[in-house]
């Protein structure tokens, strides 16, 4: 049976392939500082600062030992953990090359490393493609187009873990958001500041109380929230899901 530390260190590496964590410990190990790391990885020196914490919390071991070097940075060496941990990335990264060079080239062999790495219990998973980035109240407000082209996502997040997902218009990404943060509704509500889509109805709880509805967008995807008592709803009728920009979290498509 694993020990507490193989768990933590395969929970530090669930997906070193969805943004840049693993790159810059690697920079670090090669250049000796982080400040130096950040640079050659193209991100700020909090980014780079927030992916080694990240790291560092999911491996359950320091990776990094630092000398402190004022506000630019210091000096820097992998410790052991943080050595094994690039070799156990490595070994990943060559197992996967392996495997995927043994399928057919196509559209369902480029899905399957996000269908098969991603694990989490957000229940809502939308394939999309980011369209804009605009700075908004020292955040990015990401503009997500899902695959009919016509509905629109927001998304909310910081400028650092833009950098670290390597974030660019044009790219493909999937949006995530618990079941629990969308509320539907069967007319459609103002809706100023939040996402707001319009779908069927496919599932539809009877509780007195309200509970869970299933939606069926018009690009055909799935979207699962919850409804209020006496919530007017019907089977294969119309319904609005609505979410807080803030509730959406992304993940790399490929």
């Amino acid at each position: 049976m694993p020990n507490r530390r193989s768990e933590q260190m395969q929970q530090a590496l669930a997906h070193p392939l969805a943004d840049k964590r693993i790159e810059i410990l690697r920079a670090v190990g090669d250049c000796g500082s982080i400040s130096a790391a950040a640079r050659q990885c193209g991100v700020s020196y909090k980014a780079a600062w927030q992916a080694l914490d990240t790291l560092s919390n999911l491996a359950g071991a320091e990776l990094v030992s630092k000398a402190v070097g004022g506000s630019g940075g210091g000096g820097a060496q992998l410790t052991a953990a943080g050595e094994q941990l690039l070799r156990a990335a490595g070994l990943l990264e060559q197992a996967r090359r392996e495997v995927m060079g043994r399928l057919a080239p196509g559209r369902s062999a480029a899905a399957l490393p996000a269908a098969l790495g991603l694990r989490t219990s957000m229940r809502n998973q939308l394939p999309c493609t980011l369209q804009a980035m605009k700075p908004q109240r020292g955040a990015l407000d990401l503009v997500l187009l899902l695959g009919d082209g016509e509905g629109r996502i927001h998304s909310r997040i910081t400028r650092e873990s833009a950098q670290l997902l390597g974030l660019q218009p044009g790219q493909r990404v999937l949006a995530l958001c618990k079941a629990t943060a969308v509320e539907v509704l069967a007319q459609a509500p103002a809706a100023e500041g939040r996402n707001l889509l319009v779908g069927e109805v496919q599932r539809l709880s009877r509780a007195r109380a309200g509970g869970e509805v299933a939606l069926r967008l018009p690009g055909g995807e799935n979207l699962v929230g919850f409804c209020g008592p006496a919530s007017g709803l019907r089977l294969r009728g119309p319904a609005w899901a609505l979410f807080s920009d803030a509730a959406v979290v992304l993940a790399l498509a490929q």
